[in-house]
């Protein structure tokens, strides 16, 4: 009698089993979904409409009921050319990846709703575990371990991606492909970068040929994730504007924001900066934030000449800024300045400043504590040097600009004391080939209060020294434009 009871029992409990785990992957789904807002869900549910197709041609049967479903094409035909194919094949394996059992079509090549907001949810709003269960269905398809090479590529793709969306989205603010360099060596350099961060659950780092086979796991790409914020920073960048989701409402700008700058007084001129779009991106992130927003072109040997009173006119008064070089070989290197430059033979500065090579490499040096000699300008004295430092002592600084204009040295072996950088020029004593200055922020008060007079306005000397060097005032009458917040 108890026997003939059994399988009833059994199949009632397997009921309520499989009950229970409908009912936590519903309060999963529900969890994932209480993290957007009534309006971000409106803006979510109308992409997902537009992608699946209004007019019912996209569904996937499920019972007797037919959802609406996302396929591939559908997802290159809705984001068109605003990302590389090989990046809308990435988010769309990302959003497969999203495990919905018992609930999604299984091994169905469509997406259905629930997996396109958890894979939203998880890369917009969720922590380093859920952001990263999906990068690493984004760097490869295949469940398991990944490949440092598909690290590799994937990180590439991600940041091509980035340039390419902005670009397309006219999101670059007054920069452009056509003003800068071309973008594919400060990908190169920018993945590299964000790879050196990359190690194994021992604490080894994974560069060169052993990265290529290295096989990494998610708890390592977790870490990396976690290390790295531009990797989020980029995914939810190239989700918003490659997706157009969730990118016009107030409080998503933020990343946009703080990512690229706005460009300012370039405009009119027949100005090509030597830096790149990446590299403008990766040494914007590493600026204190309330200076992110801003880069305001300040000199360039390029248009203003290469005078060493010219370079102070324009830079002397006017906030923090950032100075690139670079040399005969090709190297380019500069410093961050954190305060007004001020001619005096004293060191000026505090910890914030910092020096940054962009080619070969790309990386930032940043204060020891050792010293405070951050930044050194002095002009016209007899006793103390004459020139432009940062970091290092005397005759032996990690970035120096002499004021015979044109010449300059890193020195630092093993390192500098100040920034502990290498040797950023491609030999102790460099020839510079070009110089940029840019102001990053707003222009200062003061500044605006003392005029926009040059050294040569205030020192004949000086005038009459670049007069007899034979050189001219390339900048005459184009001080004030440069310097005009609303030029461009």
């Amino acid at each position: 009698m108890l026997l003939s009871f059994f399988p009833f029992f059994f199949i009632i409990g397997f009921h309520h089993f499989f009950e229970k785990m409908g009912n936590v992957e519903s309060s999963c789904y529900e969890t994932h979904l209480s993290r957007f807002l009534p309006e971000e869900k409106t803006d979510i549910d109308g992409v997902f409409d537009t992608l699946s197709g209004s007019d019912g041609s996209g569904g996937v049967k499920i019972g007797k009921a037919t959802r609406k479903a996302v396929t591939l094409a559908m997802l290159k035909a809705h984001v068109q050319e605003a990302l590389p194919e090989q990046m809308t094949s990435r988010l769309y394996n990302g959003m497969k990846s999203v495990d919905l059992t018992g609930k999604s079509p299984g091994s169905s090549e469509q997406i259905v709703k629930e997996q396109f907001i958890i894979f939203m949810s998880a890369l917009l709003k969720g922590n380093v575990e859920e952001k990263s269960s999906i990068i690493m269905r984004m760097i490869s398809s295949t469940e398991g371990p990944v490949k440092g090479k598909q690290i590799q590529e994937f990180t590439e793709d991600l940041i091509t991606s980035v340039v390419h969306v902005l670009s397309y989205r006219n999101l670059l603010k007054g920069w452009n492909l056509e003003k800068t360099q071309d973008p594919a060596s400060g990908v190169k350099a920018l993945v590299s970068q964000l790879l050196s961060e990359l190690k194994l659950e021992d604490g080894k780092k994974l560069v060169g040929p052993p990265l290529m086979d290295a096989m990494c796991d998610q708890s390592t790409i977790e870490n990396w994730v976690f290390q790295v914020p531009q990797i989020s920073t980029f995914l939810s960048v190239i989700v918003r504007q490659g997706l157009l989701v969730l990118h016009s409402l107030p409080d998503h700008a933020e990343d946009l924001v703080n990512l690229v700058p706005e460009c300012k007084g370039i405009n009119g001129r027949s100005f090509v900066s030597f830096l790149d779009i990446p590299s403008i991106i990766y040494i914007n992130s590493q600026l204190p934030s309330e200076l992110q927003l801003k880069w305001r072109l300040l000199f360039s040997s390029r248009v203003h000449g290469e005078s060493f009173s010219q370079l102070c006119g324009q830079i002397i008064n006017k906030g923090p800024c950032i100075l690139v070089l670079k040399d005969l070989d090709g190297y380019i290197f500069g410093g961050f300045a954190s305060q007004s430059w001020d001619a005096k033979p004293q060191f000026q500065g505090d910890n914030r400043c910092f020096l940054f090579s962009v080619s070969p490499s790309l990386a930032v040096y940043t204060d020891t504590g050792y010293n405070d000699h951050y930044m050194y300008l002095n002009h016209g004295q007899q006793t103390m040097p004459n020139g432009l430092g940062m970091g290092g002592q005397h005759d032996y600084f990690g970035l120096w600009i002499d004021s015979n204009y044109g010449n300059g040295h890193s020195r630092a072996k093993p390192s500098c004391t100040t920034y502990n950088s290498p040797q950023l020029s491609a030999n102790e004593n460099f020839t510079i080939d070009a110089m940029e200055v840019w102001a990053v922020g707003d222009l200062p008060k003061s500044a605006m209060l003392k005029g926009k007079k040059s050294i040569l306005d205030t020192d004949p000397e000086a005038h009459a020294l670049l007069e007899m060097s034979g050189k001219s005032r390339q900048s005459d009458g184009l001080r004030e434009q440069i310097e005009d917040d609303d030029d461009n």
